[in-house]
């Protein structure tokens, strides 16, 4: 096949929003218009037994809320689709924000009735440092919410970016009826099954369609023809470089759980997305039309199929062609290595792939080579930016509640922080084991899954620290004497680089300033750097 036709082909994107968004429901229903399930699930309900695709983690049956990204792929309209939906709470945003430096866009989903929310505002950020291309779904039209000029003015002030309007709610709250495309001027309704494709699909150019009228109602069809009117003057009109370029949002309407309007935002964003492009390497930029294969791993997760005990790395394609048992150059330990069962994904059902191809998402299964951030070449010396590991804020020592699965817990501590959920700090003497996130819900997650993943039973014990940051320096002198001061505050984290708790922010800048030769560092990208060096 070759290989710029299946680069136009691939649409690679992660959904993302603030938590209960409907950004899960929104990714089931693109996963059933795309003809990959057949039904969709409830993302929390008593009542119906089908959980949702990607929520496939037992915590997240149980909970109701995404804690991994989840990968996924189908085929529509000759389109290879790779959705990564993300978890949306604030307590698993590095998840996410590694996520974002393996698509290509995203797409927003915003609550109508809430309108912009915190987490909202910290998504779009990394998306504006990136440039990465946006399209907003206004959700939960059904419910009675803020008025849809009061939305868009909202997502303009609050996240900085312009707005487009490509669709507009026929009406809304309990007389929400549909969508009208305003590029393409003509009108979708749902009669809507909430949880399969429903047969009477009404599409129409025709205002005087009986069946229109009869669904929507003479007010809806007078109200809406005002408001495009208005939006026509008001907002920007849509332009591809702008959003090509991360600075201009077309935005659709719609309810994920009712089907309406998903099938405009689906198609809309076949069109207009990007293909893979251009990727930044420490090296040099990276073009996916190049022969020779890179890509890097931007996910662990172990356990993915708890029957199995399997560890799969998950690494976007970023140039060439990807083949199975084909030898392929892992830059940080410059070894060969050879990928008998590479894997496409389903959420956690997985199937054999023979060849990949720029954009595609690959789990590659591992015994423990990889790290997040790794490079596969084949043979060049690269390293891919924009993967570090954050800060962590909140810190808790690991206590063994079962002495007798010392090394199940063991394991299981050492593969979870593997898979960048949190980070595993060691601190002597007794070889204490720290645990680091950035948020609390972290470690239910960690004491729930080491329970029923490895059988192994713990509880976190508070440390006095608010920030642990990496050090280094070229003064050894100065190194050794701060070591000695703070020797109670140093532990080291997995690849033994020195970690630095502080117990406030003061403590922190009182040793920048009284060792202003060390070097405290906030992520861990300076380890590239070193890496480069070496």
């Amino acid at each position: 096949m070759d290989l710029k036709s299946e680069i136009k082909k691939r649409r690679t994107f992660a959904i993302i929003s603030h938590p209960d968004a409907g950004k899960t429901t929104l990714t089931e229903k693109l996963l059933l218009f795309g003809g990959a399930i057949q039904t969709a699930g409830a993302v929390r309900s008593n009542k119906i037994r089908k959980t949702t695709t990607s929520d496939f983690m037992e915590i997240e049956k149980q909970r109701g809320i995404s804690v991994s990204t989840s990968v996924m792929a189908f085929d529509y309209n000759n389109i290879r689709v790779n959705i990564l939906d993300t978890p949306g709470h604030k307590d698993f945003a590095e998840d996410t924000f590694r996520t974002l430096t393996a698509v290509d866009s995203v797409i927003l989903v915003i609550d109508s009735v809430k309108g912009v929310e915190e987490q909202t505002r910290k998504l779009m950020e990394v998306c504006r440092m990136r440039h990465t291309p946006v399209m907003i779904f206004i959700n939960k039209m059904d419910r009675e919410g803020l008025h849809p000029y009061d939305l868009l003015d909202d997502l303009e002030k609050e996240l900085k970016i312009a707005v487009c309007p490509y669709t507009w709610p026929i009406g809304s709250g309990k007389q929400f009826k549909g969508v009208y495309n305003l590029y393409k001027k003509d009108v979708q309704i749902f009669a809507s099954d909430k949880n399969s494709i429903p047969e009477s699909l009404i599409s129409t150019r025709d205002i005087l369609d009986p069946r229109l009228r009869d669904y929507v109602g003479e007010d809806n069809i007078e109200r809406l023809w005002e408001e495009i009117e208005f939006v026509g003057d008001m907002f920007e009109t849509f332009n591809m470089s702008l959003y090509r370029e991360g600075y201009l949002a077309p935005l659709f309407f719609g309810s994920a759980l009712n089907n309406f309007g998903v099938l405009e935002l689906l198609e809309t964003f076949l069109e207009i997305a990007p293909c893979p492009g251009t990727i930044q390497a420490s090296e040099r930029p990276v073009d996916p039309a190049e022969e020779a294969m890179t890509g890097f791993v931007f996910k662990i997760h172990a356990n993915l199929d708890p029957n199995h005990r399997d560890r799969i790395a998950f690494m976007r394609i970023c140039s060439g062609r990807f083949e199975r048992n084909k030898f392929y150059f892992h830059t940080r330990s410059e070894k060969k290595m050879r990928f008998s069962s590479p894997a496409s994904f389903m959420a956690n059902n997985k199937s054999i792939v023979e060849e990949a191809f720029p954009g595609d998402v690959v789990g590659l299964y591992d015994s423990g080579n990889f790290k997040i951030g790794d490079t596969l070449s084949e043979g060049e010396l690269l390293h891919f930016e924009g993967v570090p590991s954050f800060s962590p804020e909140i810190l808790r020592e690991v206590v063994n509640l079962d002495p007798l699965k010392t090394k199940q817990l063991e394991k299981g501590v050492r593969q979870m922080t593997d898979e960048g959920v949190a980070q595993l700090f060691v601190q002597q003497p007794g070889n204490r084991k720290i645990i680091g996130t950035v948020g609390e819900l972290q470690y239910e997650v960690i004491k729930f899954r080491l329970e029923h993943e490895y059988g192994a039973k713990c509880s976190f014990s508070h440390l006095p620290y608010v920030k642990a940051c990496w050090i280094t320096s070229d003064n050894k002198k100065e190194m050794d004497a701060f070591f000695s001061r703070k020797y109670s505050s140093i532990a080291f984290d997995k690849e033994n680089n020195p970690v630095f708790f502080a117990e406030s922010e003061w403590v922190l800048k009182t040793a920048k300033d009284n060792f202003p030769s060390l070097t405290f560092h906030n992520t861990s990208d300076f380890k590239m750097k070193i890496n480069k060096k070496i």
